[in-house]
């Protein structure tokens, strides 16, 4: 694992999230290490965070047993920031918790980041540090387009729900440090499993500012997936 020194102060610190087990693509299949456009779905989710100035080091939250294969893509890419490997807890909220206790003591700002979501823009990535610098947390997210309907069986329409105040949060996630460690903190005290950062902070009153996502930033959730995302990663790098 290749560790650089890094500032003391101010620093904004990056956690991608790599520790799931991706059940929906079945028991033998890890999403993260599916080849797409060239590379490894984690690859290009961890060399997007790489690139980007704004950023002073780049966590990744691995599943125990999987170090070895992280180690790997690392040595074939031409990484620029310092990075480490944090073993995940059992649940999202306790791998992001691990990952909180080995920042620097510097870091001011910490982007969480899904491992199997590689597409992700620069400029929503800038904005949403931005906001989450100036409310203390913030969220990717994407204004909800097809009519959504409730059930309570599953089986039948229980109500309609008003889109225009739906919409459908992403990554990353992001947050003043001091935020996320209270919020989680509440959550681990009262026992509570979260789905995702944000719900955190509803527990304790803070607001998290919607940073609408223009450009597609989708998940890889199943095999079919793939070839809409390796569209986009192409098309993304003859932009550049």
């Amino acid at each position: 694992m290749a560790v650089w020194p890094v500032k003391s102060s101010r620093m904004t610190s990056a956690i991608i999230v790599a520790a799931g087990r991706g059940t929906r693509m079945g028991p033998d299949v890890d999403k993260l290490f599916l080849p797409v456009a060239g590379r490894p779905v984690v690859a290009h989710t961890w060399l997007r965070f790489d690139a980007m100035g704004e950023f002073d080091e780049v966590i990744v939250v691995v599943r125990e047993g999987t170090q070895a294969t992280f180690e790997e893509i690392a040595g074939q890419l031409t990484l620029r920031k310092p990075w480490r490997l944090v073993a995940g807890g059992a649940e999202r909220q306790d791998s992001v918790w691990n990952c909180l206790g080995t920042l620097n003591p510097g870091t001011e700002v910490v982007a969480i980041q899904d491992g199997a979501r590689p597409c992700t823009a620069e400029a929503v990535i800038r904005d949403t540090l931005a906001a989450a610098r100036e409310e203390g947390a913030a969220v990717a997210a994407q204004r909800v387009t097809d009519t959504i309907k409730e059930s309570e069986d599953g089986a039948a329409i229980a109500k309609h729900l008003d889109r225009s105040r739906l919409w459908s949060v992403q990554t990353p996630q992001v947050f003043r440090v001091e935020v996320i460690r209270r919020a989680l903190a509440a959550v681990r005290a009262k026992g509570l499993r979260v789905t995702d950062d944000t719900a955190a902070c509803e527990l304790i009153g803070q607001k998290v500012r919607l940073v609408e996502s223009a450009a597609p930033n989708p998940k890889v959730t199943v095999l079919a997936d793939l070839p809409y995302i390796e569209l986009l990663l192409r098309a993304s790098a003859t932009k550049k």
